[in-house]
């Protein structure tokens, strides 16, 4: 199979991407492209310890092959959110919550934590747990996370009225 050829923006700046159509993204993020923050858990898509935002929706880097990503596909890692303001205020609600113990999961719910904050800037606990219930911690429980996430959220300005 012949490799691909598209420009994606990634992290906010356009990328060039040459690569065969069935590497799966999580490599070619890590690989060839050197950010490591987005991590292989199970390899299936179930632990969320990969999850990137695609277009703006959470998805697992690991089960997407490069081929199916169209033209102008625009791509947030762990390093393009830790660079935004919601970023760097859930990074410090987690540590400041007891969120983060082995860390591993820590960038899949971040990134899942801060699509939903995009969409609810002032999301109920329910809310919180539909959000990350993709991404699987083993050390540290959901509770601190739970609470992590709407610390953060209760520390993002207001959202401006929207105009008529």
């Amino acid at each position: 199979m012949s490799p691909i050829q598209r420009t994606w923006k990634i992290n906010g700046k356009p990328v060039k991407v040459r690569a065969p159509a069935g590497r799966r993204l999580l490599d070619f993020l890590r690989d060839d492209l050197g950010l490591i923050g987005s991590k292989e858990g199970c390899g299936e898509g179930e632990c969320g310890a990969c999850t990137v935002l695609i277009d703006g929706e959470p998805s697992v880097s690991c089960l997407i092959p490069v081929g199916q990503l169209s033209d102008g596909t625009v791509i947030l890692t762990i390093e393009g959110i830790e660079k935004k303001r919601a970023g760097r205020l859930l990074q410090q609600a987690f540590l400041e919550c007891g969120a983060v113990q082995c860390g591993f999961c820590i960038p899949g719910m971040i990134v899942s934590a801060y699509a939903l904050l995009l969409r609810n800037p002032a999301p109920s606990a329910a809310a919180v747990r539909e959000a990350l219930s993709g991404n699987l911690c083993r050390c540290t429980g959901y509770a601190k996370i739970i609470q992590a996430v709407r610390l953060a959220a209760s520390r993002l300005p207001a959202p401006a009225p929207k105009r008529k």
